[in-house]
């Protein structure tokens, strides 16, 4: 049996009863515990209907029904209306009971000890807590499966034939559905020419970095906490991340325009709609100054519009690159708005940096992933989305922070209606690193915020950045209780030992 993938569809998967002793629901659910066990059955796999696998086993559909729901009741399967029954993404691997009947025999699809090829290794699936606070994660419950789908099968039925035969990667739709999409969301000054697809933010920021260094460029101003992962980029193409603080009002100009002059730096990496990972957002007054140091040094902004769709309390900030397309580089990516699996993403591109980006780029998506860009975009499918998700995180930030103020009225939560985080302070003494660890045990992750910053040991206050994006609704008030015990506990730990 050939291995399957992840989120495949695995009805082919061969089960060997005989192989097994035992009753045949007995026998049925050890086969399908050492198909996923050793990794025939992958994490997501989808598992052939109960009417089907009956039929193929030669048992009753009781059998197959029972099994499947002793399965999901431990975890192993996941279970729901009208979808497949599907190999579970979170838990991991199951080990055989100890009481269980042990393979007998050569089963069919089975080999031999004796054989001269070794057993596969398992392939252990990514092991989330149960009560996961990770931020920057979207609700992965709800991604646009449906809608993609339609998307994708809509837009290959009706491409031309020539438009198959592409093998520059370049889809002219593609690029005007998002210039089109980005002006009318994001106010973004663009035609189809100013627009690269790329694999992703990270992708886009490699693509900017290696051109930047082609031009002459050494160092990236860049905020100070920020995400790592476009520092790393950036780094990883030759250019040196000179950091400059974060505030109230986003990233401190004053101190941006010190730090050009004093390390010669003449482009910056800003999140100015919802700053990660502090979560304000660019005021006004510094958006305009931010701008100027830009046109008089001769530099560039990189606008990375991190979550800029999801804002609770008012319309969505337009782009930073409407008001000055020249010397603003816009990077997205549907990371957050759909899912990261999809990896894709756009550039929008000042002209006299356009050539350099794309010569300096790799491979592009795949037309057929690009085909189907452009008819989420066209077809309303992202729009759709988009309204379902901002109301599904509306009420899931405003029950976050609700059962913080019942359980933990004495911390700080800051950072605007947007996005899908917020920003713990945590009380005097109690350290971060030391709640995040104390919290591992309790299957609930943490997040300490010097994780983002440039200088991790450098003083800073003590605070959690709490993601709520695909926390399910149910474990809400659960995992704000675990918080707040794990708090105590560590405050009470270290009154203990300061004695």
């Amino acid at each position: 049996m050939a291995e399957t993938q992840t989120n495949s569809v695995a009805w082919e998967t061969l089960l060997d009863l005989a192989a097994y002793d035992g009753p045949r629901h007995v026998r049925l659910e050890q086969a399908v515990r050492d198909a996923v066990s050793t990794g025939r059955l992958a994490s997501g796999a989808a598992l052939a209907p109960s009417r089907l696998l009956a039929s193929s086993l030669g048992v009753s559909r009781w059998v197959v029904t029972e099994v499947y729901g002793r399965l999901t009741a431990e975890g192993i399967l996941d279970a729901r209306a009208g979808s497949a029954t599907r190999v579970a993404a979170g838990p991991t691997r199951p080990e055989a009971p100890r009481d269980a009947p042990t393979p007998r025999g050569e089963g069919v699809g089975t080999v031999p000890a004796t054989a001269s090829r070794p057993a596969p290794e398992p392939v252990e699936p990514v092991r989330r807590p149960r009560y996961d606070l990770a931020p920057g994660v979207p609700d992965l419950r709800n991604a646009p499966r449906a809608l993609w789908l339609r998307a994708m099968t809509e837009a290959l039925n009706e491409a031309p034939d020539a438009e198959l035969f592409r093998l520059d990667g370049d889809v002219p739709a593609a690029r005007a559905a998002l210039a089109a999409y980005l002006s009318r969301s994001r106010f973004a000054r663009a035609d189809a020419d100013a627009l690269l697809v790329t694999h992703g933010a990270a992708d886009g920021m490699r693509r900017v970095a290696r051109a930047l260094r082609t031009l002459g460029h050494t160092a990236l101003l860049v905020e100070d906490p920020s995400w790592q992962r476009m520092r790393q980029v950036a780094a990883a193409e030759g250019l040196t991340s000179v950091p400059v603080p974060v505030d109230g009002d986003g990233v401190d100009v004053a101190a941006l325009v010190e730090a050009s002059v004093r390390t010669g730096a003449r482009a910056a990496l800003v999140t100015p709609a919802h700053q990660f990972p502090t979560g304000v957002p660019l005021s006004a007054e510094r958006r305009e100054g931010l701008l100027a140091w830009a046109r008089t040094r001769d530099g560039v902004v990189i606008e990375d519009d991190y979550d800029a769709e999801f804002r609770y309390d008012r319309r969505p900030i337009g782009a930073l690159q409407a008001m000055a397309p020249d010397r603003v580089v816009l990077a997205g990516s549907l990371s957050k708005t759909a899912t990261p699996a999809l990896a894709l993403g756009w550039l929008v591109l000042p002209s006299w940096l356009r050539d350099v980006v794309r010569n300096a780029g790799s491979a592009v998506p795949s037309t057929f992933d690009q085909l189907a860009l452009a008819r989420f975009l066209t077809s309303g499918g992202l729009d759709r989305h988009l309204r379902g998700a901002r109301t599904r995180y509306r009420r899931r930030r405003e029950a976050l922070l609700a059962a913080l103020e019942r359980t933990m009225p004495e911390c700080r939560v800051s950072g605007i209606a947007a996005g899908l985080h917020a920003v713990l302070d945590l009380p005097p003494g109690v350290r971060a690193a030391e709640v995040v660890r104390a919290a591992e045990p309790r299957d609930l992750g943490l997040t300490d915020i010097r994780r983002y910053r440039v200088s991790p040991d450098a003083p800073a206050p003590e605070r959690l950045v709490l993601g709520y994006g695909d926390l399910a609704d149910p474990l809400v008030d659960e995992a704000v209780r675990l918080l707040a015990d794990t708090v105590r506990e560590v405050a009470a730990r270290d009154v203990t030992g300061s004695r």
